[in-house]
């Protein structure tokens, strides 16, 4: 797979992170091209409490290892936008976020893996089982950094459209607050 084609995965699956789950955590975060954008303290405390009360339920979102291939392969985070106030807020300061919408986070966690159309379509699994998880959910909306374009663009690769850019605070504090706002509708909804 290292001659830059596109990589055609036969299953992706997810499932909850466990606390079995952080050393492999720890390792993704230090890697660069993760670093760069997922801003985390990858250290076993810091892995632990970030996504220790996932683990425990204390959290309204989900922290989902992806499996593609049966190999583990990337990190979503996905929730309720409402669930997380101050998220809501600076976000609906920007677009419409409509009552039960979800957001989703993610990374593909082999550097030799991005580039290749394996970002977009664990997006994709993910939305469509969002339509079903979460069967009031009206949209998915995901505010990107603007400098990481590779993320925006396999939003939009997933059939994601771009409904307005605004200042919103950062992840990684080097980055400009300028996001792109994505945002894809229930397919009954765009009937």
């Amino acid at each position: 797979m290292s001659d830059g084609s596109t990589w055609m995965p036969e299953a992706i699956a997810w499932r909850p992170i466990v606390e079995a789950d952080f050393a492999l955590l720890s390792d993704w975060l230090t890697r660069p091209h993760v670093h760069r954008y997922w801003n985390h303290d990858f250290t076993p405390e810091g892995v632990s409490r970030d996504f220790g009360p996932g683990t425990r339920g204390e959290e309204a979102g989900e922290d989902l290892l992806v499996s593609v291939d049966g190999v583990p392969e990337a990190l979503v985070q996905r929730s309720r936008i409402e669930d997380y106030a101050e998220d809501f807020s600076e976000l609906g300061a920007i677009v419409d976020v409509p009552a039960g919408a979800v957001t989703i986070d993610y990374f593909v966690a082999d550097p030799a893996h991005t580039g290749r159309g394996l970002g977009t379509a664990v997006i994709r699994a993910i939305v469509a089982d969002t339509w079903s998880s979460y069967p009031d959910c009206p949209a998915i909306i995901v505010p990107v950094v603007a400098g990481n374009t590779a993320s925006w663009r396999a939003l939009e690769r997933a059939g994601f459209r771009r409904v307005g850019e605004g200042d919103m605070e950062p992840e990684n504090p080097i980055d400009p607050p300028l996001h792109v706002i994505s945002r894809i509708v229930r397919p009954e909804a765009r009937a």
